[in-house]
Parts: structure tokens; C-alpha cells; sequence
């Protein structure tokens, strides 16, 4: 067994003044809404994927009337001891391991997450920015090079595009940020198509074990061509090149970077149709439920230990089989942290198992 979480601390930390959790393979917090519940899932994200899903401002974390906050989080397993914190200040973020600082992105390092939210259900029908942002926040937990790669085509993507904003555009400034942003996005898009693949091919089975036969069909659509899966690094960026002078009158109008990853999506059927226009509300949050599964199956091939899988308040939002299926999952040896205001969504095997804790304000 690898690390688990058993105790967080959170001392002047969004609605807590201080609050000591201890923790099981299985823990419900239950209690009414607007009680921390999701305020506690949120530090045990920022202590294992090193940031929130509600990307707040440092400021935003703090108690209102306290200097700053603190959450701490004890992990063991395989005969080792761990202690994460994370001080918030009004800008800015400390965080450390066992008494020493490391940086955000070594957080994962330690124990990886896996986050379902309600947010997460209309998956299929947000916008591409949202499944792009998905696949690459697993990447950036699973590999610290990942995330790395991103964050400079990034970088370069916003030099790029501030330069096209320029009144007076030195073209030859812009050939050497096409190279730059060309490079970034080959080495990028290799290694999220490698990513993609392995979590389609679980997500797949996962599907059809969770819809009773149906099919999915998952597509990474790139704005390079349909046949990047292909192609070496070296192509990606020659293709890259290509494109980016071919559209270059475009990007002028419109001053912004038109071709690259970061407006690349991902699609999906069932049984051959696309899932976004005739997929069922059902059938689009068994897509989703799968995805976050996918993960959490990767997450042990890729690290070689499970990661700690957090639900915040997603059994409400589920039907009976979706439900079901959710509690033989996590009846799998997952660490597992759920919230909800209704304890009668579990069945009472899966309550004598899990350590219940109560929020009442």
C-alpha cells in the first residue's frame, strides 16, 4: 500500500479558524450545505496536486481578519512518514515537506488526486478549454517534465500573441517566436497524445463495463492534421511551421496564435454518434465517470501507487446505476474522501467500512 492521507490540520483556512480531520481508506464527510465540506476537499487537492480547482487568488484562502492561513496533511504508508504543508499569504503560497520548500509543482510528487465535482458532469458539453485543461492537469501531477513543457509553450504562446497585437511588428521578431512556439508545441503535443492514448484505452473498457455494452469512441482533435499520431517531434514542428505561416494574414487580423494545443480538443461517440449532440444527460455523466476512473487506473500504472480520489458531492447528481457503479469502484482499495448531505446514497456495507465525520457548523 502507498501513502494515504490519516490527519489534515487547517488553521485560519477559508470558513475554519482551525479544524483536525483524521482519515480512513474511506471517509464521508456529511453535513449540510455551506458547512467546509468542500473548503476541506479543496486543501487536501492543494496539499497532494499542489492547486485548487477554483483557482483562487492566495487572499481568497485566508480566513476574513486573519494575516494568513495554514493547512497540514500527514501521509503514511510502505514504512514512511510524510508531513505536507502549504502556508497562504495574501500573495502567495509556501509550501513544504517534511520541514523542507519545494515548489508547487513537487507537490504531486508525494500522492497524486483525483478531483470529481459537480462542475465536472457537464464535461462533454463545455468548452474544449475545460477537457484541454483536464488532460493536461493529470499530465502536470503525473510528470514533473509535463508540466514543465507546458508552462514555457505557454509563456511562448502569450509572447506570440502580444507581439501580433503590436502596432508596429518587427517580422523578423515574430519568425523567431514562430520557431519558439513551433518547438514548444511539437514537444507538447507528443507527449499529450502519449498521455491521451493510455487513458483512452481505460476509459473505453470503463465505459462499456459502466453503459452495459455501449461503445465510446474518444478523439484527440488536433489543429496540426488528423494524422499527428504519426508523426515525430521533428515533424510536428516542421507541420507546426507550416501552419502558422500559412495562416499568418489570419492571426494578423485577429492578433492571436489560431493553430497549437492550446486550441486542440477532445470528442466523443457512442455507438458512432457524437456524444455532445446526441448523447443523453445519463450517457454524457457516464463519459465523465469514466474519465475521472481512467485517471485514477493510470495514475497507479504511471507512478506506481493509487492516488487519493476525492468525490465532492457528485452521488446527488447521479442516478442509481451511475451510483452504483461509483461505490464498486471505490470499494477497490482507493483512498477514498466523499462528501455529501444525504448519507442515504451509500449502501450500509459502504458505511460500517467508512470512518463518517460530521459537519455541523
Amino acid at each position: 500500500m502507498g501513502l494515504q492521507v490519516q490527519s489534515l490540520k487547517l488553521r485560519d483556512w477559508r470558513s475554519f479558524e482551525a479544524c483536525d480531520i483524521a482519515f480512513s481508506g474511506m471517509t464521508i464527510l456529511h453535513g449540510r450545505n455551506a458547512m467546509g465540506k468542500t473548503n476541506t476537499v479543496e486543501a487536501l487537492q492543494m496539499l497532494t496536486a499542489g492547486q485548487s480547482f477554483r483557482k483562487p487568488k492566495p487572499s481568497q484562502q485566508i480566513l476574513q481578519g486573519a494575516e494568513s492561513a495554514k493547512i497540514s496533511a500527514r501521509l503514511e504508508g510502505d514504512g514512511r512518514v510524510v508531513d505536507l504543508s502549504c502556508v497562504i499569504e495574501p500573495t502567495r503560497r509556501l509550501f513544504t515537506r517534511n520541514g523542507k520548500r519545494i515548489h508547487a509543482g513537487d507537490v504531486p510528487e508525494s500522492l497524486m488526486s483525483v478531483l470529481f465535482n459537480p462542475d465536472d458532469l457537464s464535461f462533454v458539453k463545455r468548452g474544449a478549454s475545460y477537457r484541454r485543461d483536464e488532460l493536461d492537469g493529470f499530465g502536470r501531477q503525473a510528470n514533473r517534465g509535463y508540466a514543465k513543457v507546458l508552462a514555457a509553450y505557454q509563456r511562448s504562446v502569450e509572447q506570440r500573441n502580444r507581439l501580433l497585437k503590436d502596432d508596429y511588428l518587427d517580422q523578423q521578431l515574430l519568425g523567431a517566436w514562430d520557431a519558439s512556439v513551433a518547438l514548444g508545441g511539437a514537444t507538447l503535443l507528443q507527449s499529450r497524445l502519449r498521455l491521451f492514448a493510455r487513458l483512452r484505452d481505460h476509459m473505453v473498457n470503463i465505459y462499456r463495463e459502466i453503459s452495459e455494452g455501449e461503445e465510446l469512441n474518444c478523439r484527440y482533435e488536433c489543429t496540426l492534421g488528423d494524422d499527428v499520431d504519426e508523426l515525430s517531434r521533428s515533424e510536428l514542428c516542421d507541420r507546426f511551421a507550416e501552419r502558422l505561416e500559412q495562416l499568418r494574414p489570419d492571426e494578423l487580423r485577429r492578433q492571436q496564435t489560431l493553430v497549437g494545443p492550446q486550441r486542440d480538443d477532445v470528442s466523443f461517440t457512442i455507438n458512432g454518434r457524437d456524444a455532445r449532440a446526441f448523447g443523453s444527460q445519463g450517457q454524457q455523466r457516464s463519459i465523465v465517470l469514466a474519465w475521472k476512473m481512467a485517471e485514477v487506473e493510470l495514475c497507479e500504472e504511471v507512478v506506481g501507487d493509487k492516488p487519493l480520489l476525492l468525490l465532492d458531492d457528485v452521488m446527488s447528481e447521479l442516478d442509481e446505476v451511475r451510483r452504483d457503479a461509483v461505490t464498486r469502484f471505490v470499494q477497490g482499495g482507493i483512498q477514498t474522501v466523499i462528501t455529501t448531505t444525504n448519507l442515504g446514497y451509500f449502501p450500509n456495507e459502504l458505511l460500517e467500512r467508512a470512518k463518517v465525520v460530521q459537519f455541523n457548523g
